[in-house]
């Protein structure tokens, strides 16, 4: 069963040299929507844990489920922040797009032009239109020159813009990840699973304190964070509006 919305129909009148790009940038967009969804989901897991955990009436995985459970939506959180910078660089690739689509008919019409010229060439070759028309390639291939140019320098440019955001995104999610999960592995710690004989009882849970103060560790873990990362180097400070070389921003 299809359904075709405008941003298909848009897609399938994309110009050919955009295409390749516009389907990447649209698969993003399904990706970007399963880590949000994947996000809501844990939380809705983490909800279920605390709620499972309180409704087994043993104070200890009662208290530590709970506990988990924060730990397990604050990862989960990290899901979401994770989508909100992928569609930060999801907007940097379709400048890029958008070049792509901008130059392609630059690159018909020196084509039309030229292929114009070569059937007269054949059919009428004293014909006074191909002096006209020689001209026009001639404007049409400086032309086609300035957008080539263009294009190289915002795809190189925007592309590794685009990346840095997303593999920055990558690590922070990942880091902070860690963090959250180990500190709910320290927690797991707290629970007491020796064994016991039928009419035995385990003592009380007494690591209260020790469980919150786990959880600000990890809220300390994530405020402290802080990036640690290769930076990605750009040659391309000067790039003007036109997207040529000393330019200037206009």
């Amino acid at each position: 069963r299809h359904r075709f919305t405008m941003a298909s129909l848009r897609g399938m009148q994309q110009p050919d040299l955009s295409k390749k790009l516009f389907k990447l940038i649209k698969s993003e967009n399904h990706a970007i929507g399963a880590y949000e969804t994947a996000g809501r989901e844990r939380i809705s897991i983490a909800q279920q844990l605390s709620e499972w955990g309180e409704a087994t009436t043993d104070d200890a995985i009662s208290e530590v489920s709970d506990k988990l459970g924060v730990l397990m939506a604050e990862i989960a959180e990290q899901e979401d922040l994770y989508a909100q910078s992928l569609e930060d660089y999801r907007g940097v690739l379709k400048q890029i797009r958008n070049t792509e689509s901008s130059v392609q008919p630059s690159r018909d019409h020196k084509q039309k032009v030229s292929d114009e010229i070569a059937k007269l060439k054949y059919k009428e070759p004293q014909s006074t239109k191909i002096v006209q028309l020689e001209q026009e390639l001639v404007r049409a291939e400086a032309q086609s020159l300035v957008a080539e140019a263009q294009l190289t320098n915002i795809t190189r440019q925007k592309f590794k813009e685009a990346f840095d955001i997303h593999f920055a995104a990558t690590i922070e999610r990942a880091e902070k990840q860690i963090i959250l999960a180990k500190q709910a592995r320290r927690i797991l710690n707290l629970l007491d699973d020796t064994p016991i004989v039928p009419g035995d009882q385990h003592a009380g849970f007494e690591a209260h304190e020790a469980a919150r103060q786990i959880l600000n560790d990890a809220e300390d873990g994530l405020r402290n964070w802080q990036p640690n990362l290769e930076p990605i180097h750009s040659s391309a400070g000067n790039l003007g509006a036109g997207a040529m070389p000393g330019s200037g921003l206009n």
